[in-house]
């Protein structure tokens, strides 16, 4: 399967389409030099999620040094044609720590798992299989 995306055009991040729970979509950025997937707090909240719920948390590393993220369970996490049930992602609260961005996260390579994918920039498509 083939699916087209966006590119910001200053910073050429791969902007990807993400719903969760069957009913709300949320703009990531494909980050295939992220392990995990990632996303703000806040985007959390407002899905509807009580923050006090993770099921645990995970030091990282990341450019700018290790950070601790909390782990969440999400029902049902879907993109690009493909979904994951029960998916374990990583919760961090960009706001508080300087972070702004008009995406509400990253979709890391856990996410591909298991999967061949191609990211083809001259086309701006991903093709999965």
């Amino acid at each position: 399967m083939t699916f087209s995306f966006k590119r910001e055009p200053e910073s050429g991040l791969i902007i990807v389409s993400v719903e969760t729970d069957g009913k709300y979509e949320l703009k990531m950025v494909l980050d295939t030099g992220a392990t995990n997937t990632t996303i703000d707090s806040n985007a959390l909240y407002l899905l509807g999620y009580d923050l006090k719920d993770n099921i645990g948390t995970v030091e990282i590393e990341t450019a700018n040094g290790i950070i601790e993220t909390e782990i969440f369970e999400i029902g049902s996490f879907s993109s690009l044609g493909h979904t994951k049930d029960n998916f374990q992602i990583q919760v961090y609260d960009f706001l508080a720590h300087g972070v702004f961005s008009d995406y509400n996260g990253l979709l890391g390579l856990d996410f591909m798992e298991g999967m061949k994918f191609c990211v083809d920039t001259s086309n701006n498509t991903i093709t999965l299989t």
